[in-house]
C-alpha cells in the first residue's frame, strides 16, 4: 500500500513538472526560426502561384506600405490544401515572425519578418506621444535624427537585437515621428564580405537577404557615400 502511494506521488509529480514545462517548450518553438519550415512555406506558395495564374498568396497592403512590410503571407489561402498549418514560429500561430516575400516581381522568396523589434518601438512611440514630441538630439542625415532617449525617460538607449549579426541595433527617428532600426553596423560588416558593386544613391538594403533566412525589418533605406563607400542613409 505504502509502495503504491508513493508511485502514485511520483507519476502525479512527474506529470506536473510536464505540465510546466511544456509551455516553455513550445515557446521556444515560437521563438526560433527554422529552414525547413521556411522551405515548407516556400513550396506551398510556389504551388499555389502555380495552380492560380501567378497569384500570390498575399495579404493586400497599401502601395506606400514599406517594402518589407508589403508582401504578407496570408496562410489561410494556403492552408490546408497546400500545407496543413501555419508554422508554429508565425505570428499566425503565436509566434514571433511574419512571414513576407520579396522579389515578387521576378521570384517570389519567402523571408521572415522579425517582430520582436515591435515592442521596443512601440514603447519608444508611446513615452514620444506621452511627452507631446519626440526630443530631437542630432540630423543623422535629410529628415533622419537621433533621439534624446534620456528626456524619454530611458536610463540607458534602447537598442534591438539584429537577427543578421545579433549585435545591438540603436534606434533613429525621422521628421514626421517615425522610429525606425538603424542598420548601418550590419550593412557595413555585409559589404566588406561582398564583392558586389553598388553605386550611390542605389538602396543597398537587399545584401542583407543574401545567405539569411530575414528581411530588415523596421528599415529605412541606405546607399553608400561616393567618398568612403560605407552606408548612409538614402536621402531622395
Amino acid at each position: 500500500m505504502k509502495w503504491n502511494l508513493l508511485s502514485c506521488f511520483f507519476v502525479l509529480a512527474v506529470l506536473l513538472l510536464s505540465g510546466c514545462m511544456y509551455p516553455e517548450e513550445e515557446l521556444a518553438k515560437n521563438q526560433i526560426p527554422y529552414k525547413d519550415q521556411i522551405q515548407a512555406v516556400q513550396t506551398a506558395v510556389d504551388d499555389f502561384q502555380k495552380d492560380n495564374g501567378g497569384i500570390l498568396p498575399i495579404k493586400t497592403k497599401e502601395a506606400n506600405t514599406p517594402i518589407y512590410q508589403k508582401y504578407p503571407i496570408e496562410f489561410k489561402r494556403i492552408t490546408p490544401k497546400y500545407m496543413a498549418e501555419p508554422p508554429g514560429n508565425a505570428f499566425e500561430s503565436g509566434g514571433i515572425f511574419q512571414y513576407v516575400l520579396v522579389d515578387v516581381e521576378t521570384h517570389p522568396t519567402v523571408k521572415l519578418f522579425d517582430l520582436r523589434m515591435t515592442e521596443t518601438i512601440r514603447d519608444i512611440k508611446l513615452r514620444i506621444k506621452t511627452k507631446g514630441y519626440p526630443p530631437y538630439k542630432a540630423q543623422l542625415a535629410k529628415n533622419v535624427f537621433s533621439l534624446d532617449f534620456k528626456q524619454l525617460g530611458y536610463e540607458k538607449p534602447p537598442f534591438v537585437i539584429s537577427p543578421f549579426s545579433n549585435q545591438n541595433l540603436s534606434l533613429v527617428i525621422t521628421g514626421d515621428a517615425e522610429v525606425y532600426v538603424d542598420y548601418r553596423p550590419d550593412l557595413y560588416q555585409s559589404l566588406k564580405k561582398s564583392d558586389k558593386q553598388f553605386k550611390p544613391g542605389e538602396d543597398i538594403r537587399p545584401i542583407l537577404l543574401n545567405d539569411s533566412m530575414f528581411v530588415p525589418a523596421y528599415s529605412l533605406p541606405y546607399t553608400i557615400d561616393s567618398k568612403t563607400k560605407e552606408p548612409v542613409f538614402l536621402e531622395e
